[in-house]
């Protein structure tokens, strides 16, 4: 009886053990790997930077272990069923770019569903000619006066893409200014500092919400955030760029809340 009692306690324990290890197991499992579509096409503009963006972000992925990053400049890869292959699509790009209606369908069903979308820089050069892009990235741009040493305020110091970058900080890069901006709809994360700039320059255009940088936004049931740094190649080298990135791409991918 005393063995039976004995076995009994002892397959029990191991029982509870071996619960308490796959859910141990479970809980530290790392977070699936992304796989992003980066679009570099440009018909306008072309930045010299977008050439180094692509081994940046490679090795961002490589090193971080949250995505593989495939690179394309054809919108033949814009179809529902490639786009199976992917979780989040990432436009480096300028101008009206050739894509075909069955083209930019697959683009809005595939973010609609739940995929994200992370634009930088001339993301916002781009699509003047398709409205609903606009719905996706938040706002067209509408020139950039400035191109200097500037002071960026973090307008949500609680997030986790820019907190870590405290109150404010400086940078030297070209600002874009946000036109048709959907301010009721996106979430500023950063926004330029008026203070740091010649205001009374050619172009200023002064509005409501001000110069914002960095948003997140929703498009259907997808995560979207654009960050309109990036001109110069200092800038990608940065590694607080970098840091932006990388977890605005974690954000859409849905690796953090």
């Amino acid at each position: 009886m005393r063995r039976n009692q004995k076995a009994f306690w002892l397959m029990l324990a191991l029982l509870v053990f071996g619960m308490g290890s796959v859910a141990k197991g479970e809980e530290g499992k790392a977070p699936k790997k992304g796989q992003l579509l980066y679009m570099t096409l440009t018909k306008g503009y072309h930045h010299a930077s977008v050439d180094l963006s692509k081994q940046i972000l490679k090795e961002m992925g490589e090193k971080s272990g949250a995505f593989e990053l495939t690179v394309t400049e054809d919108v033949a890869a814009f179809t529902s069923e490639n786009l199976k292959k992917y979780d989040a699509v990432m436009f480096n790009t300028t101008g009206e770019m050739p894509m075909s209606d069955e083209e930019k369908n697959a683009l809005v069903n595939f973010l609609k569903s739940g995929h994200g979308f992370v634009g930088v820089h001339s993301a916002t050069d781009t699509f003047y000619q398709w409205s609903t892009y606009n719905d996706i990235i938040g706002a067209y741009f509408n020139g950039h006066p400035w191109h200097e040493q500037v002071t960026i305020d973090v307008a949500d110091p609680a997030s986790e893409i820019v907190g870590f970058l405290g109150k404010s900080f400086q940078i030297n890069d070209e600002i874009y200014q946000a036109g048709d901006f959907k301010a009721d709809t996106s979430h500023v994360l950063l926004k330029l500092d008026p203070k740091s700039v010649d205001l009374k320059k050619e172009g200023v255009r002064f509005r409501y919400y001000g110069w914002p940088i960095a948003w997140t936004r929703m498009f259907g049931v997808g995560r979207v955030y654009y960050n309109g740094l990036g001109h110069d190649d200092w800038v990608w080298k940065d590694p607080r760029y970098q840091e932006m990135l990388l977890n605005g791409i974690k954000w859409v991918l849905r690796q953090t809340n």
